[in-house]
């Protein structure tokens, strides 16, 4: 595989503030998950390698995340701590990923809304801000947002002063790192080193001691007892893994104005993870913080990844005295800058220009990202931006719909429309027909019809296709068309419309389909000076049949 060098020096300066940001991560994640410190650092450099490598999405970071540790957690649980079923489950998700792939899964991640996109990005911001909040005051917070949040008042009434200054100065160097330094070292890496030389003159709390080691081999084991157990944890694993990187490469595509191949993003997820279960790493994904800092820090191309895995991979071997020394306050600092970097002010700026609703979807996504999970906040957001959609086409179909044409446009259709002396009301649908509008359909038909009129005219020259939704509306206005002693006309219906009628019984009382709406008039025609004395149609289904 050919490796692109254009931004050789970015790429080698993110990766490596990528992996000195990612180390506490992953030594803090392979504890929560119950298998280990050393766990977690394996899982950070065979998921971040090897998905930097033969992924989809060039400038991601991937590693431990959140939603996978809970996952691993519960599992750790479930097996009572046995460390070898858990990393077969780990190769079994990342074999699930690489089928993901390889049937084009990856790409239905990407019809995720903007408000959405806004939002899950918002919070991450926020949340990277609160987590880092007690560390600025020289404490060490609960795990998760609100335990952070919770214990805040705990830590401004205790804060360490020391601390607190060497965090807001490596903010500082951070912000204002000048731009002709930042070509040859970019800012937070900057900061990460000053911040760390000063503290080696004061007391402040440092990252400590970090094990070293080579992994050893661990052989996927099948436990018959087990194996619904580690199925069902591996497909979890294999869905939230796909989740989340997807969702963190179309943060890096709004950073970099790029676009990631998703299916081969998986792919190359899968490859990482089955490589983590095999040498006792937990699994991972695309990680959005730390994609984030890669970013920022000037990485664009997969040997970031690469780099920062080789990073993690170079303080296992031996580099930890030197990483030990880095205090939590400095890396406190330059996780800030990263939060409200991508927290989207932009659209916040103007968000109250626009539409309400979008802007209500993306405050109620920051919210679920921040205090529920990115995967409630992104499941939720979607599916609330596809009703609302539903809803605004279905209202502009129903309008379309109501607009009774008392005139056509084709001047031999308008003639024949003339002599019906308004007794044929015409409906005539304005695009493809959804189920949103389909659900009020026959309603809006038994309002609209013109009084006195001996014949409903359905026009589908503009429906490429119905949903069986649709095809029952159809099903309903029919019958209560006959039941009120009017003929139901159907015009222009295709050959997949008239098929899905015809599946649900649409035509079960043999209403003929006309070609044209001009064959559909001129039987019109013939029904209303048809009429009898009462005024009804004497046209029986049959006759009307052999109109056409």
């Amino acid at each position: 595989m050919k490796l692109d060098l254009s931004n050789l020096r970015g790429d080698i300066t993110g990766g490596l503030t990528a992996g000195i940001v990612a180390l506490p991560l992953a030594l803090a994640l392979g504890v929560a998950s119950g298998v280990g410190p050393m766990a977690g650092l394996y899982g950070a450099i065979a998921v971040g390698f090897f998905a930097a490598l033969f992924g989809g999405t060039p400038s991601q970071i991937s590693g431990p995340t959140g939603p996978m540790v809970v996952v691993l957690a519960g599992l750790f649980a479930s097996l009572s701590g046995d460390v070898s079923l858990i990393f077969t489950a780990v190769v079994l998700a990342g074999v699930f990923q690489i089928v993901f792939g390889v049937l084009g899964i990856g790409q239905y991640i990407r019809l995720v809304p903007y408000p959405v996109i806004s939002g899950f990005m918002t919070g991450i911001g926020a949340i990277i801000i609160i987590l880092q909040l007690g560390r600025l005051l020289g404490h060490e917070p609960p795990g998760g947002t609100i335990g952070a949040l919770s214990y805040l008042p705990t830590a401004l009434a205790d804060i360490n002063f020391a601390t607190l200054a060497l965090g807001l100065g490596t903010l500082i160097i951070a912000y204002k790192w000048p731009a002709s330094l930042g070509k040859f070292i970019p800012g937070a890496l900057a900061a990460l080193i000053i911040g760390t030389l000063v503290a080696l003159f004061m007391n402040v709390p440092v990252l400590g001691n970090i094990p070293t080691g080579l992994p050893s081999l661990h052989l996927p084991v099948f436990d018959q007892s087990q194996a619904w157990v580690i199925i069902k944890a591996a497909f979890i694993l294999a869905i939230l893994g796909a989740i989340d990187s997807l969702l963190t490469s179309l943060v890096a595509d709004n950073m970099t104005r790029t676009r990631h191949d998703s299916n081969r993003e998986l792919v190359g997820q899968g490859i990482g993870n089955t490589i983590a279960g095999l040498i006792g790493g937990i699994a991972g994904a695309g990680a959005t913080m730390r994609t984030v800092v890669n970013i920022r820090s000037g990485g664009k191309e997969r040997i970031s990844g690469m780099v920062h895995a080789l990073v993690l991979l170079a303080i296992v071997l031996g580099l930890s005295p030197l990483a030990a020394q880095i205090p939590h306050a400095v890396l406190a600092g330059i996780l800030v800058k990263v939060g409200l970097d991508i927290i989207d002010w932009a659209y916040l700026k103007r968000a109250h220009t626009g539409p309400r609703w979008d802007f209500a979807l993306m405050v109620v996504v920051l919210g679920l990202t921040v205090f529920v999970d990115l995967i409630t906040a992104v499941g939720v957001g979607v599916v609330l931006a596809a009703l609302a959609y539903v809803r605004q086409i279905a209202q502009i179909q129903i309008e379309e719909l109501n607009n009774i044409p008392d005139t056509l446009s084709d001047p031999e259709e308008n003639a024949l429309l003339a002599k019906t002396h308004g007794k044929v009301t015409i409906f005539s649908f304005g695009g493809p027909l959804s189920f949103g509008a389909a659900a009020d359909l026959g309603h809006h038909v038994r309002e609209q019809v013109k009084p006195g009129s001996r014949a409903l005219l359905l026009d589908f020259t503009l429906i490429p296709i119905v949903d069986v939704s649709a095809a029952m509306a159809v099903q309903t206005i029919t019958s209560d068309a006959i039941a009120s002693g009017r003929t139901l006309l159907i015009c222009g219906a295709n050959e997949k419309v008239n098929k899905v009628l015809k599946s649900i019984n649409a035509h079960h009382h043999d209403i003929p389909l006309f070609a044209t709406r001009r064959e559909a008039l001129e039987a019109a025609v013939k029904i209303v000076e048809s009429g009898d004395d009462d005024g009804e149609s004497v046209f029986t289904p049959k006759k009307l049949a052999d109109l056409k």
